[in-house]
């Protein structure tokens, strides 16, 4: 889940509707947009929320990272959104000079548990996840990888899958599934039959 107002603003803005999702499903949460101390990830984590999501506070200060996952060790992400291989913070509005895999391999130094990564320019599109950049990134780190921008339909997922051995342990769909471009139930039959033949015994 993504706080977008929270991005824009720099504050948590929507918490009462986040902890109204965590209370009534039975999945685990992860939370991002406007979490900029450590009292607003403490306050999600109190509610029940299973991951942090960090976004521009990794660019800015990657020291708060660091105290983040020295706090609350395995509960903190980083989320990276890139434009042309740089990475884009304040909700999308500001693209800095900075190449998503330096920044990746930053914060596996700083010890986040994992990474997400949307390219922003396919977000929203359904025009394919761009399976090289997430490819280079994901070879670049030892931390799971969550891929998000630019889904369309089963091929996309196929073509993830192929990347697990690399650490891409997810990938984020939005529009697609509104759109009907992915039935949610066939991505994820084809991901439990993919690990099923992958986890096969042969002689």
């Amino acid at each position: 889940m993504v706080d977008l107002d929270g991005a824009f603003l720099g504050a948590p803005v929507h918490e009462r509707e986040v902890e109204r999702i965590v209370t009534s499903v039975a999945i685990p949460v992860q939370v991002g947009g406007g979490v900029r101390n450590l009292e607003a990830v403490e306050r999600y984590l109190s509610m029940g929320v299973d991951r942090i999501v960090l976004g521009t506070m990794a660019q800015r200060f990657p020291d708060f990272v660091r105290e983040a996952c020295s706090t609350f060790p395995f509960k903190v992400m980083v989320s990276i959104d890139a434009r042309d291989g740089k990475v884009s913070v304040e909700g999308w509005r500001e693209v800095t000079s900075v190449e998503a895999i330096h920044l990746a391999q930053r914060m596996e130094r700083e010890g986040v548990s994992g990474l997400i990564f949307t390219d922003i320019a396919r977000d929203g599109t359904e025009g394919g996840v761009n399976l090289v950049q997430i490819r280079n990134l994901a070879g670049s780190v030892n931390i799971p990888v969550i891929a998000a921008g630019g889904v369309s339909d089963l091929a996309d997922i196929e073509g993830l899958l192929e990347m697990e051995e690399l650490g891409v342990i997810g990938v984020i769909i939005g529009k697609a599934l509104y759109s009907g471009g992915i039935h949610l139930g066939q991505a994820l039959a084809l991901a439990r039959r993919e690990r099923a033949l992958e986890s096969r015994e042969f002689p």
